[in-house]
């Protein structure tokens, strides 16, 4: 049963990144955006781990096997995305187009080595919790989790965990204001 589930992936997969997608985008080019938006969607249904309802995965996004991710309802990975196969994204999330999510690092503790043949660090998983906005081009590093209700900037570089709530821009980012008020306001706090 297994070997027929994993086929069956490697079926989706094929598909996905042979055909679906290449398609036009989920909001141009109606109604073929929509068409093209139900065939990545019924692609990655059977690619990912877990994937909710409501799920948007834009043309262009990458996810390597994409069979650890999972993805919560109304979720939203925009166009030329990229990401390891084992983030984990919360329900109404949205991913701006051109975001890297970076899965692992490579060694380089040997100095007597080259550093590309140290090989890669074990993949730390990404979380990123629900009600979160990740703008258009930012970076997230492996291991960070992205708070409930966070910003991410367009093209912040995260290398370390955001609290729910904030608003984090620039590179490294850094928090400049909560969504939380003015009584939990983190001004200008280093992260």
């Amino acid at each position: 049963m297994k070997l027929i589930k994993s086929l069956w992936q490697v079926f989706w997969l094929f598909f996905y990144y042979a055909f679906a997608r290449h398609l036009p985008d989920s909001y141009h080019f109606q109604p073929l955006g929509y068409i093209s938006q139900k065939a990545r969607g019924l692609a990655c249904k059977y690619i990912f781990k877990f994937m909710g309802q409501n799920v948007n995965i834009d043309r262009g996004a990458k996810f390597g096997s994409g069979f650890g991710i999972e993805i919560g309802d109304n979720s939203g990975i925009g166009m030329n995305c990229q990401m390891p196969t084992n983030v984990k994204i919360g329900c109404e999330v949205m991913i701006g187009p051109d975001v890297l999510i970076i899965g692992q690092n490579h060694n380089y503790e040997n100095l007597e080595m080259p550093m590309r043949l140290q090989g890669a660090k074990e993949s730390e998983p990404v979380h990123i919790k629900d009600d979160s906005w990740i703008g258009a081009r930012s970076i997230i590093l492996p291991g960070v989790t992205i708070g409930k209700g966070s910003i991410v900037g367009a093209g912040a570089v995260v290398a370390k965990d955001i609290p729910a709530y904030s608003i984090c821009v620039s590179n490294p980012a850094h928090i400049i204001k909560s969504r939380a008020g003015a009584d939990n306001d983190k001004t200008k706090m280093s992260v």
